[in-house]
């Protein structure tokens, strides 16, 4: 895409205020910033407990041009859902109500009410910012952590599998999941856009690459989300009424000789380095499984 065609699909104007709390090289911030850009700033957030909650800042300030309800952390879905039921009620039409939450809200605390949403489908768009721990309160791994990753909990390495939410959200049977990256800014506007089509419930998982918890640099927090999908760790696909589609990035990673060796992502991180030839080899096969079995989803599909 040239410069014209991006400049039609990210507008310029801005939502996310300069000057914000957050870390440099934040994903969340960076990741927030591209949402409210593909809604044209026409949305209400809910907030659940999370770095995010920061970044907003105190009341009555704001970092957002959009209102914001911070919530605890294992009430965002329904809260949303219950906004989006009163915003019918009073007829007011063209407002995107959408959760911005990280992993632990999402796929921990939060799951309860997530669930219950999706199979009500409630009409809300549900963002999950996935930065792989809970990096308010320390960096302690959630079940969003992967195989092998240092946390505080985990100090020798997660022994757990990445739990796969998206398909877990997916078997609800709602109108559109996918999955995005910070590192693909005009993917992401797309999805949401996308998303936002449907009634019902809709969610976006965003791989965001953390600085501060993953122990990289902050300057290489868009190198390190690219190489996540370079080398098929992270695949971008979407699900729209029930059909499965890889997006075109990560339909050029369909052959395994174009995927980079796995060790190109784990390498620029420091909760990695402890790991064995060996723990890189279960990675690297636990990438290759994978990859056959969404090729059965393509084909199915």
């Amino acid at each position: 895409m040239g410069m014209k065609g991006i400049l039609r699909v990210v507008p310029k104007e801005e939502y996310l205020l300069p000057g914000n709390p957050s870390c440099p090289g934040c994903p969340a911030s960076l990741g927030l910033r591209y949402l409210l850009k593909a809604l044209g700033g026409k949305a209400i957030l809910v907030i659940p407990a999370s770095c995010t909650s920061i970044i907003v800042g105190p009341y009555p300030f704001s970092s957002l041009r959009v209102p914001v309800l911070n919530i605890a952390f294992a009430a965002a879905a329904s809260t949303a859902a219950g906004i989006s039921e009163a915003l019918k009620v009073k007829g007011k039409e063209g407002i995107q109500v959408v959760v911005w939450a990280g992993d632990g809200g999402t796929a921990d605390i939060g799951l309860q009410a997530l669930s219950g949403a999706a199979e009500r489908n409630s009409d809300i768009l549900y963002v999950c910012y996935d930065n792989e721990a809970y990096m308010n309160t320390g960096i302690q791994r959630s079940s969003l952590t992967p195989y092998g990753a240092w946390t505080t909990t985990t100090p020798k390495g997660k022994v757990e599998e990445k739990k796969n939410l998206p398909m877990i959200v997916a078997e609800h049977k709602v109108p559109y999941v996918a999955t995005a990256s910070v590192g693909y800014p005009i993917d992401l506007i797309l999805k949401v856009r996308k998303a936002i089509k449907y009634r019902g419930f809709k969610y976006i998982h965003l791989h965001a690459p953390c600085p501060y918890g993953w122990r990289f640099p902050a300057n290489k927090t868009v190198e390190v989300a690219k190489l996540a999908v370079k080398t098929g760790i992270w695949v971008l696909y979407e699900i729209e009424n029930g059909k499965f589609r890889l997006t075109s990035l990560s339909s050029s990673l369909i052959d395994p000789s174009k995927r980079l060796p796995v060790n190109k992502y784990l390498k620029l991180q420091g909760r990695f380095k402890h790991l064995s030839e060996e723990d890189i080899s279960r990675i690297q096969e636990h990438v290759n499984t994978m990859w056959d079995e969404l090729m059965r989803l393509v084909k199915e599909s």
